[in-house]
């Protein structure tokens, strides 16, 4: 079936003359920051929270009159310009708002710190970069605030140059992200050589009429550079690395900044869903990052590393979501992570002294077959009976089926937790509750998202080939080897193999390392 894009028209505004309050905008937050110390720290915080009301307005707009799009800059066949439809002010208002949260986090974590004043501008532009590659309007404006927002990114990474670890692991990134930029910069070439435009709309509208090997192409090269940016096995390693920079920092690199990739398949998905091929490649590297990530993270004893495998590993779920066209669900996913994973980050401080290694839990026996067979079924009635009460048909893709098959595992895995943690019956019973009102807002939050997204992303059910279901199959039941895996680690964790195994997954099998050796000679 061929994609359909629901576009709603949306009114243009020809004003090249609002480039110039911008650019004093950008120039006012710049100036704010210039304050000694903390006075530049509340200044920050300051612009931030103007950033989320106009947020807020501009949301508000979109609600009332529908898409908007402003063209700052016409050059000819050069054009600067800001689209403001659904897509792009929900991701404005995450983006501010987290931007809001973290700047006023910074204002205590680096009191007294004589580079206060200098992190507080970096993270404005920052999170202003961010901004604008979320409502950029074509994909000019998209790749300069893609650039901008990783060469801020990596001033904030090397906020500490006296220290070795995060200077490499700073280098790292900017390979990487290199890789990614160039990857984004010769898609773009091709895309103006195919279309002979910029302009989102012009794009999806001729992508779906287009022939021959170049739709694949730039359909893989903008899929690599997604990759890349959303660290993404294996250009994952630099992101575990990164902890060495101020907690701000992760939040905001975590919650926001790698996010980056997924928006850009997201925003691009009306022109990705023309090459099959290249979602499949998505969705593969997306599923094993996820499983890779996520056994990793079950070794780390340190609270903000075990928050940057999740990180990797939810990423690699989400692009697995993108390449079987879950486009919505991928958007809810990205909202929720976004906001979790700031708390987590920005909180994690308190926790740190009682954090534990998930891989060797004390006190717990693991999990009997049998509870983990009824926690599955007991999660499958639950799953099947809200679908029921909603009115929602079991989509019959298969790549669909895996997601909720993959759903109804983590609800299987909550459940024999709360039984394994504490041996009470009476637990069961508030799991039940738990798992129940989970669905229950999962279903209708994901049916909010796609009513609200409708006119920005296509709808994608590919004819899928005996091979394609072969493969989510091995797929699922890959997620279900983690599930028992996880269900089994204090029986097997003094295993002389499982220890063996525990060293080298502690260590990400070292593909970090041998990435660090690399880095260092590119860099000698």
């Amino acid at each position: 079936m061929p994609p359909v894009l629901a576009h709603i028209p949306p009114q243009i505004i020809t004003s090249p003359g609002l480039l110039a309050p911008l650019v004093l905008v950008l120039v006012a937050f710049i100036y704010g920051t210039l304050a000694p110390g903390r006075q530049a720290a509340v200044n920050a915080a300051k612009a931030a929270a103007a950033g989320l009301l106009a947020a807020v307005l501009a949301a508000l707009t979109v609600l009332l009159t529908g898409p908007v799009e402003f063209l700052l800059l016409d050059l000819g066949a050069v054009k600067l310009g800001l689209c403001l439809d659904a897509l792009s002010v929900l991701m404005l208002v995450l983006v501010t708002f987290l931007g809001m949260v973290v700047t006023r986090y910074s204002v205590n974590y680096l009191d007294g710190d004589p580079g206060q004043a200098r992190f507080s501008r970096w993270l404005c532009l920052t999170i202003f970069a961010v901004a604008m590659l979320v409502v950029s309007g074509n994909l000019l404006m998209f790749a300069i605030a893609w650039v901008a927002t990783s060469m801020s990114l990596h001033k904030l990474l090397t906020f500490y140059p006296e220290r070795p670890g995060a200077m490499l692991a700073a280098k790292k990134k900017f390979l990487i992200s290199r890789l990614g930029d160039l990857c984004l910069l010769v898609a773009i070439a091709l895309v103006w050589h195919e279309f002979g435009s910029f302009e989102f709309r012009e794009i999806f509208t001729a992508a779906k009429s287009a022939t021959g090997s170049a739709i694949s192409w730039i359909c893989g090269l903008l899929v690599a550079g997604a990759l890349m940016k959303s660290a993404q096995f294996p250009f994952h390693s630099w992101l575990p690395e990164t902890m060495e920079t101020p907690t701000p920092v992760s939040a905001l690199m975590h919650a926001g900044i790698i996010n980056a990739g997924g928006f850009l398949v997201v925003r691009l998905s009306p022109l990705l869903t023309q090459s099959p091929g290249a979602l499949n490649a998505l969705a593969l590297v997306g599923a094993f990052t996820a499983l890779f990530a996520s056994v990793t993270m079950m070794t780390q004893t340190s609270i903000k590393r075990s928050l940057a495998w999740s990180t990797v590993a939810q990423m690699g779920f989400m692009m697995l979501q993108c390449g079987l066209g879950a486009f919505a669900l991928a958007m809810l996913h990205l909202v929720a992570h976004s906001l979790y994973k700031a708390h987590a980050f920005l909180s994690s401080g308190s926790i740190v002294n009682i954090s534990k290694s998930a891989w060797t839990p004390s006190g717990r026996p693991a999990a009997h077959p049998v509870v983990v067979l009824s926690s599955v079924v007991a999660a499958l009635a639950v799953g099947c009976g809200i679908a029921a009460v909603f009115g929602l048909r079991i989509d019959s893709d298969p790549g669909h089926l895996l997601l909720v098959a993959v759903f109804i595992m983590a609800l299987a895995h909550l459940l024999w937790t709360l039984w394994s943690s504490s041996l009470r019956t009476g637990l069961l019973f508030w799991g039940l509750l738990i798992i129940t009102a989970a669905t229950a807002a999962c279903f209708a939050l994901h049916s909010g998202f796609e009513h609200l997204l409708a006119s920005a992303l296509p709808q994608y059910a590919p004819l899928r080939s005996g091979f394609e279901h072969a493969v989510l199959a091995f797929i699922g039941l890959l997620f279900l080897a983690v599930l028992v895996f996880q269900s089994q680690l204090p029986l097997w964790a003094s295993r002389p193999a499982f220890a063996r195994l525990y060293v080298h997954a502690s260590n990400g099998f070292y593909l970090g390392t041998l990435f660090g050796r690399l880095t260092r000679k590119i860099s000698a």
